[in-house]
């Protein structure tokens, strides 16, 4: 995984699709946590590697009550392993649960890119950027500015960019892009 992709995914990003098993439904009824608690295990797996375990956590949390959260970030681990097809089930299944959560559409924009598959990240970005429950805008500028560099579409990228560091101006990513950007087209 790209460290772009680290960087322009929505932190909080959350999914899950078909993860669960019949036989893990009542290993989820049967252990007497909540969502949030295994949620929680869940995460703190993730951020120390340890994806496997995370994903079955992400979707024993799902089990006990599905979220949107829960799904984003269980696409997020399945984004980790390389597994953008799954990753984009788990965020289209958040946006089914909420669709006023922005992370899972910028999540599939970003997962989109790492495909090379440009025009598809758009609409979902776009769609990021006008969510009302988000914390994060500045990541769906960065990654629109990103699809736009590949196209070609230099002064629409730094816009974006600029857009990026108007909500979050110590976002070294979009400093660094813009910065590249705005030194290469002053030498074209």
């Amino acid at each position: 995984m790209s460290a772009l992709i680290l960087l322009g995914v929505s932190l909080p990003a959350l999914l899950g699709i078909g993860f669960t098993s019949l036989a893990a439904e009542p290993e989820a009824r049967n252990s007497g946590k909540t969502e949030v608690e295994l949620f929680e295990t869940a995460y703190q797996l993730h951020m120390s590697g340890e994806l496997e375990e995370a994903i079955r956590f992400y979707g024993l949390s799902i089990e006990v009550k599905p979220t949107a959260k829960a799904h984003t970030f269980l696409g997020w681990a399945y984004s980790h392993q390389g597994n953008y097809d799954k990753a984009i089930a788990e965020c289209l299944k958040a946006i089914e649960l909420d669709p006023d959560y922005g992370n899972p559409y910028n999540d599939i924009g970003a997962y989109y890119i790492e495909k090379g598959m440009y025009e598809e990240a758009i609409p979902f970005l776009k769609q990021a950027i006008e969510a009302k429950d988000y914390l994060h805008y500045e990541f769906p500028h960065f990654n629109l500015g990103r699809v736009y560099v590949t196209k070609g579409m230099y002064r629409e990228a730094m816009e974006e960019f600029k857009k990026a560091l108007e909500i979050e101006p110590n976002y070294l990513p979009a400093q660094v892009f813009l910065e590249m950007l705005s030194r290469y087209t002053a030498e074209t």
